[in-house]
């Protein structure tokens, strides 16, 4: 359901008034349905997929019968709660902001993981807990293992830069950095002399 394409017209109903691939088959899995498709799947677990923003919802209404839901962040638009199919990456969260989103890092309210239906499902994968767990495992025996230089038990040994870091401003580079008019620093009048 989160790699299929919905909101094309039904190969099947082509000349069809109403033949745009809006609905699913939670049965069959066999890709978007149009409206007409679904008298060959009337006693399946159909839903319906909406547009929001240019990306696919669910209402919550529907989905939740059907799959879990829970710590997924759900949103109201035109009175109805929904949720969205697809992961929407942010480039970069906001000033302040406490929670996001376990796979693709968008900004959510602090209750909830997931931001939407398809970054539940990644998340709670099994392959993506174990690397979760090897990450966590990695970083809890690294801090004792990286001052000998040495990382997971192999051999090969970490390189560190000891140089330093951009200090810090102090009160000297502040001034000299942010001076305003003052006197003006010119040249020397060290040209040729010119004797009347």
């Amino acid at each position: 359901m989160l790699q299929t394409s919905f909101f094309v017209q039904c190969k099947l109903h082509a000349d069809a008034h109403k033949s745009e691939c809006n609905m699913y088959c939670l049965d069959c899995m066999n890709g978007a349905l149009c409206s007409l498709c679904l008298a060959y799947h009337k006693d399946h677990r159909t839903i319906q997929i909406r547009r929001s923003s240019y990306h696919d919802v669910i209402r919550v209404s529907e989905i939740q019968k059907y799959l879990d839901i829970s710590r997924i962040q759900t949103y109201i638009i035109n009175s109805a709660r929904i949720v969205f199919l697809n992961e929407r990456p942010q480039p970069r969260p906001g000033k302040g902001v406490t929670n996001t989103c376990q796979v693709c890092h968008r900004s959510l309210l602090d209750s909830f993981s997931f931001c939407s239906l398809g970054c539940k499902i990644n998340g709670t994968s099994i392959n993506v807990m174990r690397k979760k767990q090897m990450r966590k495992e990695t970083e809890d025996g690294s801090d004792a293992e990286s001052l000998n230089g040495v990382s997971n038990g192999s051999k090969k040994s970490k390189v560190q830069s000891f140089t330093p870091s951009t200090p810090p401003p102090t009160a000297v580079n502040y001034r000299t950095g942010k001076r305003r008019k003052g006197v003006p620093h010119r040249a020397p009048m060290g040209g040729p002399i010119i004797q009347y």
